[in-house]
């Protein structure tokens, strides 16, 4: 009985905590679905699992985590690799030796963040390397509508045309001025991923430019 109660109560706990968890947008997602329309869309999906993955690709560090992630790292700017273990994901390139897994949201699965991120620094083991928890440093604005990359071209300074930025790329670049991920999801479909601070400066520049085609039929 006592047994099963402190597994109980360990449960309560981590629910009790993920209950408290507040997205940065959370008091304008009513302004940000007003603003959208049929041509382009704009919401927040918050609590996205992002842990940043550290370790030289072909090194034992990265040897160690792609057994774990059953993958291997992307090698290339943009690229993109899908993982299913210990969790479903992707992980982005950022740079030579800096990557970044994006799941879903922990309250949908038992293994916590913070677990997760413990699997992968064990696998990194005492190697040059780390796996850390950066789940609250970012949050992701979806955008998404056949002019959503309209929107982009007036926000960053790199070419987002689907000649030079198919489907599945992500960078790391500026976007209204300040760092952020940009990961193209699908064909109409983009994740922007400012910082937790950010997110207001950045919501802003995107409903500014959304103006010009929120209305269009």
């Amino acid at each position: 009985m006592a047994d099963n109660t402190a597994v109980s109560q360990a449960e309560v706990s981590r629910q009790d905590v993920l209950s408290l968890r507040r997205r940065p947008l959370a008091e304008r997602a009513a302004e940000l679905d007003a603003a959208g329309g049929p041509r382009v869309r704009l919401r927040e999906v918050p609590f996205r699992t992002q842990i940043s993955l550290r370790a030289e690709p072909g090194g034992p560090a990265a040897d160690g985590l792609e057994k774990v992630l059953g993958a291997p790292l992307p090698r290339k700017v943009g690229h993109v690799s899908e993982v299913e273990a210990p969790v479903t994901g992707h992980v982005l390139w950022f740079g030579p030796d800096d990557f970044l897994l994006v799941a879903g949201d922990e309250a949908e699965r038992e293994l916590s963040c913070s677990a997760l991120a413990g699997i992968l620094a064990e696998a990194v083991g005492e190697h040059r390397g780390q796996a850390v928890d950066l789940s609250g440093n970012r949050t992701v604005l979806e955008l998404t509508g056949p002019n959503a990359v309209d929107v982009l071209y007036r926000m960053v300074e790199v070419d987002v045309h689907p000649d030079f930025f198919p489907v599945g790329s992500a960078i790391l670049t500026l976007v209204a001025g300040s760092s952020a991920a940009l990961w193209r999801t699908d064909e109409d479909s983009y994740w922007i991923m400012p910082r937790a601070s950010f997110a207001d400066h950045t919501a802003n520049w995107l409903l500014d430019a959304m103006r010009e085609f929120a209305d269009r039929g």
